[in-house]
């Protein structure tokens, strides 16, 4: 008996929060090739209107960011250049990451 009270119990909290996980952002789809596509201006314009992309370049999915109020306090905003049509070496934006050990100004 007790079991089945329990499970009566808990089914609603976890349809709730299972519902609180399927309401958080969705997952961006990474843009790779499209910036082979695009001009570096207009690649650049993306970033700026959009304020952050998910692109394809290299092994995994990176986040680009317009600037670097949008990465974490303690994060680095490093100059990221992707390939463009006109420009193998285009300036799109920035990546946000942790500094390693050696990085820390002591």
């Amino acid at each position: 008996m007790r079991p089945l009270v329990l499970t009566l119990l808990l089914a609603p909290l976890a349809a709730i929060a299972t519902g609180l996980t399927a309401r958080a952002e969705p997952p961006r789809t990474p843009r790779g090739s499209v910036t082979a596509r695009m001009t570096c201006a207009e690649a650049m314009a993306l970033v700026q209107h959009e304020g952050d992309i998910m692109i394809a370049a290299g092994a995994a999915p990176e986040r680009l960011v317009r600037n670097r109020n949008q990465c974490e306090l303690s994060d680095i905003a490093e100059l990221r250049f992707v390939p463009t049509r006109d420009n193998p070496q285009c300036p799109i934006g920035y990546r946000c990451r942790e500094p390693g050990f050696e990085e820390w100004n002591w």
